[in-house]
């Protein structure tokens, strides 16, 4: 049987009213809680995707560059600037002792260089030279688009398992939680649950570390918020990156690409 325009037409309107629906469903199943999004300043390469709170300052990783940078978090001043072995970069933590980089596949915004990887990995990075320590590759194949150092250990969203994933230091599993929404983004975490952001909803779930189950929901404003990707938590606040590319085939990047941004919950 050939599938006509108006069978597949059909297919995909059932499809998008299903993840729709669904997603309605969850805002209204959980608590929600709705935001004031608050743009600070921008990154020092304008294409944040990662971020990681410290004592120290603020962790951000450049998509393009794969600089990660340590920021102060009054204005955003450059404490520190190491350049990383990752790719597309998309994700960054820092704990144990060193800082950890998403190499989110091969990059296509630069120059390709020899360190580049060809599919997603974890690089555990001296946090002084910026020199790659160790490679991962993440369970399932596929990209990985966050990271969060939690508990003395390691929480990698592994996209192609449907999965957040919890890791020692030497990259041995120690549990995993499922999650509901496609696309999981920037983490963080409270000191008991592991918040996600879903980029492709504007909403970030916290969610409960042992079994995945949701706790509530946070519901940003799709269309005027920042576009959302790389998150952390500092003292109680959470934070997000806008990675700073053309979101959604719009002709422009927002008058706040490439910002950091504190989330004021309601």
């Amino acid at each position: 049987m050939h599938a006509n325009r108006y069978t597949i037409g059909m297919l995909t309107r059932r499809v998008f009213v299903g993840a729709a629906s669904a997603h309605a469903l969850l805002a209204a199943k959980y608590p929600t809680r709705s935001a004031r999004v608050e743009p600070l300043w921008r990154s020092p390469d304008g294409h944040p995707n990662a971020l990681e709170s410290t004592d120290e300052g603020l962790w951000v990783g450049e998509q393009v560059s794969d600089v990660a940078y340590l920021l102060d978090w009054k204005r955003g001043k450059v404490i520190r600037k190491i350049q990383t072995e990752a790719s597309n970069t998309s994700g960054v933590a820092f704990g144990g002792g060193f800082l950890w980089a998403a190499s989110n596949g091969a990059a296509s915004r630069r120059p390709a260089r020899p360190t580049d990887s060809e599919t997603g990995q974890v690089h555990k990075v001296n946090a002084k030279t910026g020199e790659t320590v160790a490679r991962y590759a993440v369970p399932g194949g596929g990209g990985v688009h966050g990271l969060c150092w939690a508990a003395d250990s390691l929480w990698v969203t592994t996209l192609a398992l449907g999965r957040l994933t919890r890791f020692d230091t030497t990259f041995n599993e120690i549990s995993h939680i499922p999650i509901a929404l496609d696309r999981a983004h920037g983490l963080a975490w409270d000191g008991e649950s592991i918040w996600c952001m879903f980029s492709n909803e504007y909403m970030i779930q916290r969610l409960n570390a042992s079994n995945g189950d949701v706790r509530e929901v946070v519901q940003l404003k799709k269309g005027s918020d920042p576009d959302p990707h790389g998150m952390t938590m500092h003292n109680g606040v959470l934070y997000y990156s806008d990675s700073g590319f053309v979101r959604g085939g719009g002709a422009h990047a927002g008058e706040h690409a490439g910002y950091i941004c504190r989330v004021h919950l309601g």
